[in-house]
């Protein structure tokens, strides 16, 4: 009589565990590097120690997560789907360990904003900010890529847009653009009385106005065209990438430049620059926000610092003045 067939194996259990953190970990740094010796590197570990945390985790998950290559490993489909999830959640434990740190030790405030502005609003008035409190720690970090609060440890931002990016965004002062120039570059030139006129000098441009576009709104030829004149050549152009370096060849004498008011209200005020046919200043609809962090509002640091830019801030509305 014939054998009967083996049985047709069931459906594979799946596991319901939680899988260790530690693992996560291994294949994180390993799918940042895609190499198990960097990503060791990166750990403190062998690379045979990341190996074994990647090959019990994909036991755990049940699917290969690399594939393995000579030199180099691959991300599965899977590997970036558990890599999209996993990536934020870990970011999140550190930022929050990192904050948990802070608070029993020292008293300190972590800033984001862009390069521009903490060069030539913010950086200059911390002095004062330090004479008051002494006891608190300023971290700033500077970068054109915005950061999201929800998963760094960024204790506030400063930002700069034509509308707050969420509810808890406070307007600290708008902007209107001037044409600025060293004292003595105008005194070696005839007088500027007319738009025209300023096409006699070197103009200092943006150089990279499709990189952000608010980079646009310093543009000359979009200043002439808004007082009437037909497209201007000056004798030469002299173009830089940020704000800060325009306004240091213009202090530097170099050529007339459009800035950004709230940015050279000290400047002007101390007379190191010159605002040029002040009744041609541009509105701008951008503006300058306070943006605190959601775990960090709370903490009495954060808040003194809030306090202390929302006093700087009503200085320079009073600095820039009428047009």
């Amino acid at each position: 009589m014939p054998s009967s067939p083996p049985p047709s194996p069931g459906p594979t259990a799946l596991r319901t565990r939680a899988v260790a953190a530690g693992h996560l970990r291994a294949f994180v740094a390993a799918a940042e590097h895609l190499n198990f010796r960097a990503a060791a590197d990166a750990l403190a570990l062998t690379p045979s120690a990341v190996s074994r945390q990647i090959q019990a985790l994909e036991d755990e998950v049940g699917v290969p997560l690399f594939l393995r290559h000579t030199r180099a490993v691959e991300l599965t489909g899977a590997g970036v789907q558990l890599l999209r999830a996993v990536a934020p959640g870990l970011e999140r434990i550190d930022a929050a360990v990192r904050q948990l740190r802070r608070a029993a030790g020292r008293k300190s405030v972590a800033i984001t904003t862009w390069a521009s502005f903490a060069a030539m609003w913010l950086i200059p008035r911390l002095e004062a900010f330090q004479r008051e409190f002494p006891d608190i720690d300023i971290r700033i970090d500077t970068s054109d890529t915005v950061m999201d609060m929800e998963t760094t440890d960024v204790d506030l931002a400063l930002r700069y847009s034509g509308t707050p990016e969420s509810a808890s965004a406070e307007h600290l002062f708008g902007e209107q653009l001037a044409v600025v120039a060293s004292p003595w570059l105008l005194r070696s030139q005839p007088a500027i009385r007319t738009p025209a006129d300023a096409a006699r000098f070197t103009l200092i441009e943006t150089g990279d106005a499709q990189r952000l576009p608010q980079l646009a709104w310093l543009g000359w030829q979009r200043w002439f065209h808004a007082h009437g004149c037909e497209p201007l050549q000056p004798p030469r152009w002299l173009y830089f990438n940020y704000a800060h370096q325009i306004v240091q060849a213009a202090l530097a004498g170099q050529g007339l430049a459009i800035a950004r008011l709230p940015l050279v209200a000290d400047a002007l005020a101390s007379g190191d620059l010159v605002e040029v046919l002040p009744a041609h200043r541009l509105d701008s609809p951008l503006a300058y926000w306070l943006l605190p962090g959601p775990r960090s509002a709370a903490r009495p640091e954060v808040q003194a610092f809030c306090n202390w830019l929302r006093e700087q801030a009503a200085l320079t509305r009073a600095a820039m003045g009428p047009p």
